[in-house]
């Protein structure tokens, strides 16, 4: 169901074709009114894995946008989403921050009964996995509110270990081994500084070394970590805004910005560009949303194709096609299609 817009966008040598509206979602009056605030991969099959942006349900596509099929997962949001490869077998982690906003309250998280937590479903939905906060002194208390989580499973030539990432809690990460063992956190400290909302982990072989990245939301930095979690050097300070969510194809590493952009970085760190900038739009009133006359957020009229409004979800195809999921009522689902 691709729309064809003829609307081109570039970075660098790189164009685009802008499809927007691209999503075959389940049907219902569910899925204008919910807030939109979850992650995407691309799957060992060739489709895009996601999420709905009212209910619980998994929903898988085409590359072409067509709905395959969709199905219910124990979580409230699936902020972060991330794929394993076990064997032949491919599952999905998901990092449940555990609240999610309702759009008839301002922007105020509700409460829900159910604990934030990380957890590894099947490609049918089945609970393989579940990991909680660590059970060590100084860790526990507080909230507790990943959102991201990453395996370095065999497929990146890795151990199996977890990584997760409490981006709302108390801005850690923290590792586990194969099994969902507890084995260290980090927070910043000895590198580039303390994290501020470590929103979104990626494991990096460009290099042909395995490297963590970690999307240090607020500080408007990557911090890159080798695979123990020591660190070894900051990505784009001068460059990224707010470096929310990865991905990459070929050389080049894919970062999603909350503030409205998709920005390209090269094999050697450089900034190459980027796409559907529209940094501007963050700034007016009610983003990622607007107000209605009572002053309750609605979906915003400001969504203007070619630009972007709030990018939260990313992955890339191996043709080198980039899909992108924004944060606001209703959602947004994007493909930019690679020209050339």
């Amino acid at each position: 169901m691709e729309r064809v817009t003829g609307l081109q966008i570039s970075a660098g040598d790189f164009k685009y074709e802008w499809l927007g509206d691209w999503a075959e979602l389940p049907s219902g009056d569910s899925v204008p009114s919910g807030w939109s605030h979850h992650g995407m991969a691309f799957s060992n099959e060739g489709q895009i894995v996601t999420f709905h942006p009212t209910k619980s349900l998994v929903v898988i596509l085409t590359t072409e946008g067509d709905l395959v099929r969709s199905f219910e997962i124990p979580v409230i949001e699936a902020h972060g989403l991330t794929l394993t490869t076990q064997g032949l077998t491919q599952s999905i982690w998901i990092a449940d921050n555990g609240r999610k906003r309702d759009p008839d309250h301002d922007y105020e998280y509700m409460p829900d009964p159910l604990k934030s937590k990380v957890v590894r479903v099947s490609m049918s939905g089945q609970v393989e996995m579940e990991l909680s906060e660590p059970a060590v002194a100084g860790l526990q208390g507080g909230l507790f509110s990943p959102t991201s989580v990453i395996a370095f499973d065999e497929t990146l030539g890795g151990n199996g270990d977890i990584w997760v990432a409490d981006g709302y809690g108390k801005s850690l990460v923290h590792r586990y081994n194969v099994d969902g063992a507890y084995l260290r956190s980090i927070d910043g400290t000895g590198g580039a500084g303390r994290f501020d909302c470590p929103h979104s982990l990626w494991i990096d072989t460009r290099s042909g070394t395995p490297e963590l990245l970690v999307a240090d939301r607020a500080n408007g930095r990557v911090q890159v970590f080798d695979m123990e979690g020591d660190y070894i050097r900051t990505i784009g300070a001068d460059y990224f805004d707010r470096p929310t969510v990865f991905s990459s194809y070929g050389e080049n590493l894919l970062v999603g910005e909350l503030n409205a952009r998709v920005t390209v970085v090269g094999p050697n760190d450089e900034l190459i560009g980027y796409l559907g900038d529209n940094t501007p739009v963050s700034e007016e009133p009610d983003w990622p949303n607007e107000p209605n006359g009572a002053g309750v957020p609605q979906r915003t009229s400001r969504l203007v194709e070619g630009l972007f409004n709030s990018p939260h979800g990313i992955t890339a195809d191996n043709d080198g096609n980039i899909y992108v999921t924004e944060w606001l009522i209703g959602g947004r689902y994007t493909k930019l299609s690679l020209i050339g």
